[in-house]
């Protein structure tokens, strides 16, 4: 198996990103962005934990950290969830198979949505959906500058700091957000740190992968 393809671990960190086929476009209008993040909370949000993200017109990239099994367990224990869940999660291996199930009910909700509105046929997403593991200090604080970098790397705008459909801003504002803005914001001890990191150009050849 590729190693961009691995079975997803709990408690383990992963850059997750994906494109559209033929390189068509995710996102045709401004709303599709908000409705892919609603689609988005309702069905990785429960399994993984976001740190960082960023939606382009034909990709996107997520830095995610897989739940661990009691927290998974114990959102899908909650009222209202299906008591066959539970079944789900005896060990690594079946959660590590829920975590990638989840990702895919996002890809294909959202691609039937699309599909519906603008009178398309088949898969929109790219299959399978890449992820790399996550596993030293320097590559999570560099990822991070990266999924922001990305609209200005593709030219979408002249400052990435601008760029409205990632978690840059969002990382720097004081609304409510599931996102991990205090972990995040810790990691480099604190907004000004935050900041002066994302101010600095870093080295991109190892997260290319493609894009």
């Amino acid at each position: 198996m590729k190693s961009n393809i691995n079975l997803l671990e709990p408690g383990k960190r992963y850059h997750v990103y994906n494109r559209g086929i033929n390189g068509e476009n995710l996102f045709k209008e401004d709303r599709n962005y908000s409705f892919f993040l609603q689609k988005y909370m309702q069905y990785v949000e429960p399994v993984a934990k976001t740190y960082a993200y960023c939606l382009l017109k034909n990709h996107f990239h997520l830095l995610v950290e897989i739940r661990s099994i009691e927290e998974i367990k114990a959102h899908f224990s909650a009222p209202g969830q299906t008591p066959d869940y539970q079944l789900k999660f005896q060990d690594e291996y079946s959660v590590g198979l829920f975590a990638g199930r989840q990702f895919g009910h996002l890809f294909n909700g959202y691609a039937q949505s699309i599909n519906k509105a603008y009178k398309r046929t088949g898969g929109l997403f790219e299959e399978p959906f890449r992820r790399i593991p996550v596993e030293t200090d320097s590559y999570f604080s560099a990822l991070i500058w990266y999924i922001h970098y990305n609209p200005q790397k593709h030219r979408f705008v002249a400052d990435f700091k601008e760029y409205l459909h990632s978690s840059y801003q969002i990382h720097l504002s004081d609304n409510p957000t599931k996102l991990e803005r205090e972990a995040v914001l810790n990691w480099f001890g604190g907004k000004a740190g935050y900041l002066e990191y994302h101010n600095n150009q870093h080295n991109i050849s190892d997260m290319e992968e493609g894009f």
